[in-house]
């Protein structure tokens, strides 16, 4: 057994708590990684490119980042929250609610990346979701506008993991399909993505319950806040 192609795993680790180009420090793990092992600069170039080729969608991430800091920097988040703001009777239960059931649905439809933390939630719905909660209950503390944005992401999260579920030619739906079949149990794509439904709306109402119950807290919340500040003119 030849352990010096783990290099590279150092590599990584002592790159990243220097906190160096991400980028530039797998590439370089990469090449440590393929020099231990005795590869050929050839080979390792080959392996490099091939690499590269074959995982090509993830630039699609690459660009999302710097467009999205782009925007953000260009005062997105604060024309979200400006627009959202001026929807007479919207709370945060309902805003959140309706994501939860758009990110559901277009899950169901295999349209997994057209939103996610980066693409939606940083730059648009936590900062509609903390304008939507300010309408109810005046400005947020710190923590509650933590507690805002960590809700957003979590109703990001429960869209995306129940809804995909439903799509059959999601890898969700074929790795269930290839557990049972280990086991002796067949079972084609369009059952199991039909038995995930109900699972979906379920994870709907539970999740919908949930934003009802922190929509509640944050009221009671500024309630106290209210009363401790009319303790403290008296």
């Amino acid at each position: 057994m030849n352990y010096w192609p783990l290099l590279g795993v150092a590599v990584v680790v002592a790159g990243f708590v220097l906190r160096r180009n991400p980028v530039l420090v797998v590439v370089v793990a990469g090449v440590v990684s393929g020099v231990a092992a005795g590869m050929n600069p050839g080979d390792l170039l080959a392996l490099l490119g091939s690499s590269f080729v074959n995982n090509r969608a993830l630039l699609l991430m690459v660009l999302t980042l710097p467009v999205i800091g782009l925007l953000e920097h260009c005062g997105l988040r604060e024309r979200a929250r400006d627009w959202i703001a001026g929807f007479r009777g919207l709370t945060l239960t309902r805003f959140l609610a309706s994501y939860l059931g758009l990110r559901q649905v277009l899950s169901m439809l295999g349209l997994t990346n057209v939103a996610g933390h980066a693409q939606t939630v940083r730059p648009l719905v936590a900062p509609m979701s903390e304008a939507a909660a300010e309408r109810s209950v005046g400005t947020l503390d710190e923590t509650e506008r933590q507690r805002v944005d960590a809700l957003a992401a979590a109703t990001d999260n429960i869209g995306l993991f129940f809804g995909e579920d439903v799509f059959i030619a999601l890898g969700a739906v074929l790795l269930i399909q290839g557990f049972y079949a280990q086991n002796g149990i067949h079972l084609e794509p369009l059952t199991i993505a039909l038995w995930a439904l109900p699972t979906a709306i379920a994870a709907f109402v539970i999740h919908a319950l949930r934003l009802l119950h922190f929509q509640r807290w944050l009221e009671r919340s500024s309630r106290a806040r209210q009363a401790r500040r009319g303790a403290d003119r008296c």
